[in-house]
């Protein structure tokens, strides 16, 4: 009996030890709740609110304060030195300011520019194209000219019937099409619908990690949104809030249609405020191929959310590092390498053979040769024609671009060549599935 009830008094004993530990301030900053959407190691009182309003509504009260990121300055030197040189932390400048931000040269005249330096209010991009936004009252409008950066040369800029959703809603006039519901929650932090006014231009510290002045009023990491900390979605919610072609689940707002996830911040689902814009299996849209893959540019995140790499949990920061690097777009490694850190031969992922030329059949060192030039072909348009690569990583056959008139990477490559060709060719690669070849 006294055995017993040594065996019973132990078991309370352990059992208490435990409830203690797992309340223990030091456990809980290492390991979040399973329910857990915002900061690490506690519930976010952004999380608190989301859940208690209805989806895609606006927050007001809860509106959360932002400090800037050049609070963030002082104790992230060598972080934000690194962002600072980013085209995120420079999507939108003002010429006054920053003169060297406009490329072309707007002395040299051309019909399709009627605007001068003087009426631009805000340079946009400075990757493949430049856009110009003056400004009018409390708002700014889009110029009627982009400059392509890759042709060096002026092109028409207008949004036309039947492409982006929005169009239907608003008057066939750049100047009475503002750039706050149809841009600018993307370029800033904090746009306020109300006010039409920001906290912060471009995409900042705060767009990815959520208000700082908690955290920098007391760093700990309990106090401020880190998406390398939480689960692979809302981790990836941090890039696809903006890269990517959508609606609010509610809208109009405010009286005004938006093209961005109004109210969403970080640590919140996105799902509630944003809705992906739907492909239609077999027909070729504005916005995605037949198979459903992006046909426009801003849609890295409707791609990815369909890959494998989305369900097994990779995440956009397992590839880019948006605090910045010295690869293009911010690759963690080199194009070359920077799936091998995943894919190698003899890796249970693949490639299932002993070198990568065995698997791509190109040379060492070659475009063919490295991995997104068969898995991120370049087929989603981004001015005129210039293309950027997709972010499905599935390979296109050539029977897709003969069944469904989708690109495929063969003859992207070798435009010499033809669909047949390339299908022929295929079938010589012994570790190539047939099923995945035949016309």
């Amino acid at each position: 009996m006294n055995a017993a009830r040594a065996a019973i008094a132990a078991a309370v004993l352990v059992w208490c030890s435990l409830v203690a530990w797992a309340q223990s301030p030091a456990h809980r900053a290492q390991t979040p709740p399973p329910t857990q959407l915002g900061y690490w190691g506690q519930t976010s009182s952004a999380t608190q609110t989301a859940r208690g309003q209805t989806p895609g509504a606006i927050q007001t009260g809860s509106d959360p304060v932002y400090v800037g990121s050049a609070a963030c300055q002082s104790c992230h030197a060598p972080i934000y030195a690194r962002w600072s040189r980013t085209r995120m932390a420079n999507v939108v400048l003002d010429p006054a300011v920053h003169p060297e931000a406009i490329i072309p040269d707007l002395s040299k005249p051309d019909p399709l520019v009627t605007f001068t330096k003087n009426d631009i209010a805000f340079v946009y991009g400075s990757k493949w194209k430049q856009r110009y936004f003056t400004r009018v009252g409390d708002d700014y409008f889009p110029l009627g000219a982009q400059w392509d950066v890759t042709h060096k040369r002026w092109a028409r800029y207008f949004v036309a019937d039947n492409t982006d959703w929005w169009v239907p809603r608003y008057p066939a006039d750049n100047a009475k099409r503002p750039t706050g519901p149809l841009c600018d929650g993307c370029h800033s932090i904090g746009y306020n619908v109300q006010t039409k006014q920001v906290a912060e231009w471009n995409v900042g510290c705060e767009k990815c990690h959520g208000s700082g002045r908690e955290h920098a009023a007391g760093p700990t990491r309990a106090n401020i949104f880190n998406p390398a900390r939480v689960d692979p979605v809302h981790a990836n919610d941090t890039c696809i809030q903006c890269h990517s072609q959508g609606q609010p689940v509610t809208n109009p707002i405010a009286g005004r249609y938006y093209d961005w996830p109004v109210g969403f911040r970080v640590g919140l689902n996105l799902s509630d405020f944003w809705k992906l814009e739907e492909a239609e299996p077999g027909k070729t849209t504005f916005t995605h191929f037949a198979d459903g893959a992006a046909h426009k540019n801003r849609m890295q995140g409707n791609d990815f959310v369909q890959s494998l790499m989305y369900t097994r949990g990779v995440t956009c920061a397992s590839c880019h590092d948006a605090h910045g690097t010295e690869h293009n777009a911010d690759l963690r490694r080199p194009v070359a390498t920077v799936c091998l850190q995943c894919h190698s031969p003899g890796a249970p992922n693949g490639p299932h053979t002993k070198t990568i030329e065995q698997h791509t059949h190109h040379k060492a060192g070659s475009t063919g040769n490295e991995c997104v030039a068969c898995h991120m072909p370049k087929i989603a348009q981004e001015i005129g024609d210039v293309m950027i690569r997709s972010h499905t990583f599935k390979f296109i056959p050539p029977s897709a671009t003969e069944q469904l008139k989708i690109p495929n990477a063969c003859t992207a490559c070798h435009t010499d060549k033809s669909n047949a060709w390339a299908t022929e060719t295929l079938r010589t690669w012994p570790e190539f599935s047939p099923w995945r070849v035949g016309l």
